[in-house]
């Protein structure tokens, strides 16, 4: 009876044809990640014959044995966590600011905080590497950081205004009429409901930072982020497998935090029963 009650009619099923191109859709999108972990563990070192000739782990020994890959991927997740925490604290603010509050220039501002995103990354880093000659500031770690947070900051945002915007205003009013103070209301009342957005923010965030090299190339100067390290040895072919090692790592390191900010922003299926 139940099955029956939750059995959606004929006209709302998808057609054989829509479940082919979704299927298509998908592996057209993640064949060529399938490509680079099955090549990861060839035992051929410069081209890519299908089937390859054999498999090892030869490969991965030889990537984690190299110190420039972990220097890379050190300054890497350092400049993904500052950049992250950045994007946290002062989109965090933005979102309280803008939430709540009507006031002239609102959805200009509001563009201006979406608008790093939506521009192309050359756009951004050419901007940033004008704005940087101008003051004098010399290419390093924390342009870097300021590069990869202007477009965290969004994520971070948007997450966040999404979630007050559910918030009723009559809990902070309520918590104000019983005596709280604002950091009060702020820990024991909005914190909580943000919580999850917020921490999906910043794992979205860290994911994006990570991998990013096209605002990074402009930021970096003499730095060597994983993103540069993959630039420059797409042209060593002796070492492809290599490359894909640490592209599987890479792959890894991204993808946990995007499931788990999909699991903390997904809507509660009990709730909307």
């Amino acid at each position: 009876m139940r099955s029956e009650q939750l059995r959606r009619p004929a006209w709302e099923r998808p057609s054989l044809f829509t479940r082919v191109m979704a299927a298509a859709g998908l592996v057209f999108l993640h064949a060529p990640v399938w490509v680079i972990t099955l090549y990861a563990f060839t035992t051929e070192d410069r081209t890519y014959q299908f089937p390859p000739p054999g498999l090892t782990l030869h490969w991965f020994e030889v990537a984690f044995a190299r110190d420039d890959i972990w220097q890379s991927m050190r300054l890497s997740l350092l400049v993904a966590s500052a950049a992250t925490l950045l994007a946290i604290i002062l989109g965090t603010l933005a979102a309280f600011a803008l939430a709540r509050r009507t006031f002239s220039g609102k959805e200009s501002i509001t563009l201006l905080f979406v608008l790093p995103i939506a521009l192309p990354g050359i756009l951004t880093g050419l901007a940033l590497l004008a704005g940087m000659r101008t003051i004098g500031l010399e290419p390093g770690f924390w342009t870097i950081v300021a590069g990869h947070a202007t477009f965290c900051l969004v994520i971070v945002y948007n997450n966040v205004v999404a979630r007050l915007r559910r918030v009723p205003p009559s809990w902070v009013e309520a918590s104000m009429d019983l005596g709280a103070r604002g950091h009060q209301t702020f820990r024991y009342v909005l914190l909580p409901q943000i919580a999850t957005a917020l921490l999906a923010g910043g794992m979205l965030a860290f994911a994006l930072s990570f991998d990013e090299i096209i605002v990074t190339l402009f930021t970096a100067g003499h730095q060597r982020t994983l993103p540069i390290w993959f630039y420059s040895e797409l042209f060593r072919p002796r070492e492809r497998p290599v490359t894909n090692v640490v592209a599987v790592v890479v792959i890894l390191v991204t993808l946990v935090p995007i499931l788990l900010a999909y699991y903390l922003t997904r809507p509660d299926e009990r709730g909307s029963e």
